[in-house]
C-alpha cells in the first residue's frame, strides 16, 4: 500500500531565513529537529494542541504575525484551521516516536537536492521519480509509505506545526501522514528552494528492509 499527500506551499510576506542546501550542516540538523518535533506531537498530542492555542493568538485575520520574525504568515483559512487541529489533536491517542531512517532520510534528500535549484514542486521527481522509487533506491520499504512535502517554513517547528495545521488542504493529508499509527520509521531533509526560499521533505514508512540499506 502507498499515499501520495499534497503538498503545503505556505505563503509568507517578508524575508526568507533558508538553510543553503540539502548538505549543509544546518540543513542536517534542522531535518533532525522534524524528527523530533514530529515525535513530540505524536507522542503528547494534548501538550501539541496547547502549543496551538498559544500560536492561535498570533493570528489578525488571516495573518500570522510572529513575535520577533521579519515575515508575516498569509494563511487561507485563518483560526479555523488551527481549531480544527486543536480538536483533532484532543481526541488522538498517542502514538510510538517515529524511528531515524537513514534510507528514508537519502530518498528525501534526494528530492530536496532536485527540486530547489529549480523551484520545482510536487511528488514526482524531475526524472519522473516517485517517492517509492527514490526510497527503493537505498532500501526496501514494508506495506506502508508516505511523503509530506512543505514548502517555505525554514525552522523544524514552523514546518511541523504548519503540516499539522494543514492549511487550505482539504483533506488534511499531511496531518493524517504524521498520525498514521501503522507508519513508524521517517526520514527528513531540508534545502534552499529558489521559488518558496526553503523546502523539507519527510518521507515515513511502516518499516525497511535492515538488509537491502546502503551504508551513508
Amino acid at each position: 500500500m502507498q499515499w501520495h499527500w499534497p503538498i503545503l506551499a505556505t505563503m509568507t510576506v517578508g524575508l526568507f531565513s533558508v538553510p543553503a542546501n540539502a548538505d549543509d550542516p544546518g540543513s542536517r540538523d534542522i531535518a533532525r529537529e522534524i524528527i523530533a518535533e514530529l515525535n513530540f506531537a505524536r507522542t503528547d498530542p494534548s501538550a501539541y494542541a496547547q502549543r496551538l492555542r498559544s500560536y492561535r493568538e498570533l493570528y489578525r485575520g488571516r495573518i500570522v504575525r510572529r513575535p520577533g520574525e521579519t515575515e508575516n504568515l498569509m494563511t487561507k483559512e485563518g483560526v479555523a484551521a488551527v481549531d480544527e487541529a486543536i480538536a483533532f489533536l484532543m481526541r488522538q491517542p498517542a502514538l510510538p516516536p517515529l524511528v531515524a531512517d537513514k534510507a528514508l532520510t537519502r530518498a528525501a534528500r534526494d528530492h530536496v537536492r532536485d527540486q530547489g535549484p529549480g523551484g520545482m514542486t510536487g511528488h514526482i521527481g524531475s526524472d519522473g521519480s516517485t517517492p517509492s522509487d527514490r526510497v527503493r533506491r537505498y532500501g526496501l520499504w514494508r506495506h506502508a509509505l508516505a511523503e509530506d512535502l512543505a514548502y517555505g517554513p525554514a525552522t523544524a517547528i514552523d514546518v511541523v506545526r504548519e503540516l499539522i495545521i494543514d492549511d487550505g488542504v482539504r483533506d488534511r493529508g499531511h496531518r493524517k501522514a504524521i498520525f498514521l499509527a501503522v507508519l513508524r520509521v521517517a526520514g527528513a531533509a531540508c534545502g534552499f528552494h529558489t521559488a518558496y526560499g526553503t523546502m523539507c521533505a519527510i518521507d515515513f514508512a511502516e518499516g525497511m528492509d535492515p538488509h537491502s540499506r546502503s551504508s551513508e
